[in-house]
């Protein structure tokens, strides 16, 4: 029985990484950082937590990542974990960069001395591409990278350093550029779940308004449950590869907007207000990827468009309001 490690396995994509993963016959463990309410902290993947080995442990401690890996021998790294929040890593650089940059060598570094046959999947984002586009209005794998948060360049790094590990000790490190991806697990301070809660707060009036920062960036949102597929497929592929995950179509907050209070049978200009608190001090407009690399090369597509990603959401968060 093949072997795979999750860090970050309570999370959105590692919960449905981890079922994707035992429906497939593999072993499942992961790393699970504290939290002192123990409740939140595995509700995600409380339904297979029986069915998984996990770890405490954090990405900024070394020792508990060698220690984690040393006991449960993975064939298989997903490096998930991570400060995943944009706006918030201007409020916390240095722990965002200590977490995704240096958290990133750390498993790199731990997988290197205690299991260095395993194949390994770091979680790069098209934030990465920060203001840089190509002409034809898409990000590829060979579109420049200018991050425009400390979010994005502390990815970038990781990014990075996975690089320099393949070449220079010969670690098949994998890096998937995923776009947004969301799901009813995404939580509720990320703008897709926000704007979802927020609609179903209104049309059962506990709230009156929805308060939201820029409208007009344009997002290529896709579902956790096909990402988290791909990241599978393309640690399956013989050789590491660098290559962008995205449904190829942008949409921008105001379009999430009128989506889901059209689906919901309201008009979102009645309900929403702009706050400048949710505004970036550097704003990125636009992100639109071509994973045309991997449909050809893994055969990966998603079954969820944004339609039917939203509907999924509202169906999720609703039944809780009935």
């Amino acid at each position: 029985m093949t072997k795979a490690f999750i860090t970050g396995i309570n999370g959105q994509d590692g919960s449905y990484l981890a079922e994707h993963l035992l429906s497939l016959g593999y072993e499942v463990g992961g790393l699970v950082r504290r939290s002192s309410v123990a409740e939140n902290q595995t509700y995600r993947i409380n339904p297979i937590e029986s069915k998984l080995k996990t770890y405490y442990g954090d990405l900024i401690d070394q020792n508990s990542l060698a220690d984690a890996f040393r006991h449960f021998k993975p064939d298989l790294i997903f490096n998930l974990a991570a400060q995943s929040h944009v706006r918030l890593s201007f409020d916390m650089p240095g722990f965002t960069a200590q977490v995704n940059a240096v958290g990133a060598l750390n498993v790199f570094t731990a997988a290197k001395e205690n299991c260095e046959g395993a194949r390994i999947y770091q979680a790069s984002s098209s934030e990465m591409f920060g203001t840089s586009v190509d002409p034809d209005n898409y990000q590829r794998e060979t579109t420049p990278m200018h991050p425009v948060s400390p979010y994005g360049c502390s990815k970038l790094y990781a990014y990075s350093i996975a690089r320099n590990f393949r070449r220079a000790y010969g670690l098949h490190i994998s890096n998937g550029i995923l776009f947004n991806h969301e799901s009813p697990r995404r939580g509720t301070n990320f703008v897709t779940a926000k704007v979802v809660k927020g609609a179903l707060d209104i049309k059962y009036k506990k709230e009156k308004f929805l308060e939201l920062g820029n409208l007009d960036s344009y997002r290529d949102w896709g579902h956790s449950y096909d990402y988290t597929k791909a990241m599978i497929k393309l640690l399956e592929y013989s050789e590491p590869l660098d290559i962008v995950i995205s449904t190829g179509k942008a949409h921008s907050v105001k379009d999430l907007c009128k989506v889901v209070f059209s689906k919901l049978g309201m008009d979102y200009e009645e309900h929403i207000k702009i706050n400048p608190k949710f505004l970036r001090p550097q704003e990125l407009p636009y992100l639109q990827g071509d994973s045309t690399k991997a449909k050809q090369i893994l055969g990966w597509e998603p079954e969820f468009t944004f339609e039917t990603l939203v509907e999924d959401m509202i169906m999720h968060f609703e039944a809780s309001y009935k």
